[in-house]
């Protein structure tokens, strides 16, 4: 069995949610089969190691054109040239004539709900704005050519057959959970703990929140939130946000009428994955109330490091928490305020929070998702060869 792997942001520096499941998904197939070729396809960038090839597995660059060309074009030829039995396409869109067998990771379709068109369209930048009509447009197109759709959580397999079929071809979806990698643990190092605080210069008692510019992050809320805190004469800590520049803090600051709130918030900027266990093990606690998720691989990465977890009660954040964290509604920032005081000043059970975490965490690896991967790989490879007959 030939099979083609799009990965085509996997080599970029800053990697983000999606490469990183594909970068794991191909490592653990590398320990995992040693049957079957695989060919990767990138596009050239810094970070090109990555990972490595190997006996049954070719790293294939392929340069040029916008990320739809080398997707719409580019790919296929490729795998087409390559002979690949089947084409498995990562982060959620596809080309819409594969030339082969096409198995999507359709992480989410948030972009096709009208709750949130609004939220992305108003909020985004020029570039996700792109990215999500770019998305809109292919994805309903790809979803009944894929012989196989790979979705990261019940929640969003419910929601991807509600969508396109209501149930009729719920067969054609399969949940993978995601996994959390080996690197996440509690970090005891001294000298670990104090390089990665000097090095992201952070202050002696935080906060972590992962920020970032898409609109379901919850940027705004968290900032509400963590004002009424301060402004409840509540100093208990200062809120790192990562992955948010300066001009974008001062401007939503000022949006909510607290300018003076940038003292005590600190932005730290992009965060290399591997410092993350240092970072999670010197936090008070780790706060995800995200609007929308389809997984939320950070909520376990946190429980592994033994950090407690404030996240929401919406989409799939319930069932991936296991009812293990404290779940808020992402669009109440007083009840956001509320979890965070409670939590700091020890009302709630944080020793019970850590340990029950920590049991949760232990439910997802990468070993795991690549084994279960591997199933949907034989299984529509098998199928397509019965047709041929």
């Amino acid at each position: 069995m030939k099979v083609g792997i799009e990965a085509q942001r996997l080599f970029r520096q800053k990697k983000h949610g999606m490469e990183i499941v594909t970068l794991e998904l191909i490592r653990e197939l590398q320990k995992l089969d040693h049957d079957n070729e695989y060919y990767i396809y990138v596009r050239p960038d810094t970070d090109s190691d990555c990972i490595q090839s190997a006996e049954n597995f070719h790293i294939v660059e392929l340069d040029g054109g916008s990320f739809a060309l080398w997707e719409q074009f580019l790919l296929p030829a490729a795998a087409k040239k390559d002979g690949c039995d089947i084409l498995h396409c990562t982060s959620n869109t596809a080309p819409l004539k594969p030339k082969m067998p096409l198995l999507i990771t359709l992480h989410d379709i948030i972009y096709l709900e009208k709750t949130y068109l609004e939220i992305l369209f108003s909020q985004s930048s020029n570039y996700q704005r792109f990215g999500n009509i770019y998305r809109k447009f292919i994805v309903k197109r790809v979803v009944g050519k894929a012989d196989k759709i790979i979705t990261v959580s019940h929640y969003e397999k419910k929601r991807i057959n509600n969508h396109f079929w209501h149930e009729s071809q719920s067969g054609k979806v399969q949940v993978v959970y995601n996994g959390v990698s080996e690197h996440f643990e509690p970090v005891t190092n001294e000298k670990q703990l104090q390089r990665v605080k000097a090095q992201y210069n952070l202050p002696d008692k935080f906060v972590l929140f992962f920020g970032n510019t898409a609109p379901k992050k919850n940027v705004t809320g968290v900032i509400k939130a963590f004002s009424e805190m301060i402004y409840r004469g509540k100093q208990l800590f200062k809120l790192v946000v990562t992955d948010f520049d300066t001009p974008g803090l001062r401007k939503l600051l000022a949006g909510i009428g607290h300018p003076a709130l940038e003292q005590h918030i600190h932005l730290p900027g992009y965060i290399v994955n591997t410092d993350l266990p240092a970072i999670l093990s010197q936090c008070e606690f780790f706060l995800y109330p995200s609007l929308r998720e389809s997984f939320g691989i950070p909520i376990i990465e946190a429980m592994k490091c033994g950090v407690p977890v404030i996240t929401s009660n919406t989409s799939s954040m319930p069932e991936i928490s296991g009812g293990k964290a404290i779940l808020v509604d992402p669009h109440n920032p007083g009840e956001i305020c509320d979890a965070m005081i409670r939590l700091a000043e020890g009302t709630e059970n944080r020793n019970e929070l850590v340990t029950e975490g920590l049991k949760q965490a232990e439910k997802f690896s990468w070993a795991t998702m690549a084994e279960d991967v591997l199933e949907v790989y034989k299984a529509v490879y098998e199928n397509n060869m019965k047709e041929a007959k």
